[in-house]
C-alpha cells in the first residue's frame, strides 16, 4: 500500500527537522510511502532543511505555496500526491518508528475511511499541577486534551468518533477527503484570523453524516511537542477564542441558531461563572470569539461569501 505523508509548515524549521527524523526511522518499506512538505511562506531555513533531509528519504517532494492558511497547505499536498492513502501530520510531530505500519494496516480494511492514532504529549518543560489533572483523567477510558492535541484511547484497535481523530495524526483515503470537500479553513495568521473557519472538523462531520467508518490504530501513533507557552492559562483562553471563531463559522454554514442561543445564554451567566474557575473563564473566551466572529461576518459582506464558499481548494 502506497501512502503520501503530507506535512504543512510555516517558519518552524526546527521541529520540522524532528518529524522528518521520524519518517527516516519508519520501519514501513522506504520504497512505499512519500513525503510531501509544503512550506506555507517560511521565512526562516525551512528549505534547507527539506534539502539536508531529501537524501534520506527515498520519495521526498518540497512543495511551496506561500498563500496563508493550513487548509492551503494540506490542499496542495493533496494536489501533489501520488497515493489514495493521504496521512497528515503536524510538523511538530515525532511518528512511532510503526507509525506508517499502523495507518497501513488499518486501511486493509476496505471500510475505514479515516484512521488516527494516539498523539501523545512530548512536554517541553514539567506541566504545571492542572495540566497533569487534564491529562490524568480518563473518560470512558479516553485521555484526552483537546486544546494541546493529545489523546490516548489504549493499545487496541478499536472504531472511533471521527472526532478523536486529530488534525496532526489524520489519516484517509483521498476519495472521501475530495467527497467532503477538503479542509476548511484553519490556523490562520493572527492579522487574517477573522478568515478561520473550522478546519478538518468539516471533515469529520461529513463521515459522521454519511455513517462512514473511523478507526483509532495504537500503532499509528505519533509525539506532539508541547512547548511551555502552551502550558498556560492564557494559552487555553487563546484557544478557547480562537474555539469560538470557528464555532460561528459553523453555525453561518449550517444556518442554525440553536448555537447562537446557546453562547447568548453564555453571555448571560459569564461574568458570573468567570469568578468561579478556569473552565468558566474558557467559557468566556470561547464566547467572546463567537460574538467577534459574527459582528465581523455581518458588517463585511466579502468575509460572508468566504464563510460560503462551498469549497476550499483553490
Amino acid at each position: 500500500m502506497f501512502i503520501s505523508v503530507i506535512v504543512p509548515t510555516r517558519n518552524r524549521a526546527g521541529l520540522l527537522h524532528g518529524a522528518l527524523c521520524s519518517l527516516k526511522a519508519q520501519t514501513y518499506p522506504p520504497g512505499q510511502f512519500e513525503v510531501i512538505v509544503v512550506d506555507n511562506g517560511s521565512t526562516d531555513n525551512t528549505r534547507e532543511v527539506c534539502e539536508t533531509c531529501r537524501a534520506d528519504l527515498q520519495n521526498f517532494r518540497y512543495v511551496y505555496d506561500p498563500r496563508p492558511g493550513l487548509h492551503v497547505g494540506r490542499h496542495a499536498g493533496l494536489k501533489a500526491a501520488d497515493a489514495d492513502i493521504l496521512t497528515f501530520a503536524d510538523d511538530d510531530v515525532e511518528a512511532f518508528p510503526n507509525w506508517l505500519e499502523g495507518v497501513a494496516e488499518a486501511f486493509e480494511n476496505d471500510d475505514v475511511v479515516l484512521v488516527g492514532g494516539k498523539s501523545l504529549p512530548k512536554f517541553q518543560k514539567e506541566p504545571p499541577p492542572w495540566i497533569q489533572r487534564l491529562w490524568g483523567k480518563k473518560r470512558g477510558g479516553v485521555r484526552v486534551v483537546f486544546y494541546l492535541s493529545i489523546l490516548d484511547m489504549g493499545d487496541e484497535a478499536q472504531e472511533a468518533s471521527p472526532y478523536y481523530v486529530f488534525g496532526c495524526n489524520f489519516s484517509i483515503r483521498k476519495s472521501t477527503l475530495i467527497e467532503a470537500g477538503g479542509f476548511h479553513p484553519d490556523a490562520m495568521p493572527p492579522e487574517m484570523v477573522r478568515y478561520r473557519g473550522d478546519g478538518e472538523t468539516s471533515v469529520c462531520r461529513f463521515i459522521t453524516d454519511h455513517g462512514l467508518k473511523a478507526l483509532y490504530h495504537p500503532r499509528a501513533s505519533v509525539s506532539h511537542s508541547v512547548p511551555a507557552e502552551r502550558m498556560t492559562l492564557d494559552y487555553f483562553c487563546r484557544r478557547a477564542w480562537l474555539q469560538g471563531i470557528s464555532d460561528s463559522y459553523t453555525s453561518i454554514r449550517d444556518g442554525r441558531t440553536r448555537l447562537l442561543s446557546y453562547y447568548r445564554e453564555m453571555n448571560i451567566v459569564g461574568k458570573r461563572l468567570l469568578s468561579r474557575k478556569p473552565a468558566s473563564t474558557f467559557l468566556s473566551h470561547q464566547l467572546r470569539g463567537f460574538l467577534y466572529h459574527q459582528r465581523q461576518v455581518k458588517n463585511d459582506p466579502a468575509l460572508y461569501d468566504w464563510v460560503m464558499k462551498s469549497d476550499y481548494f483553490e
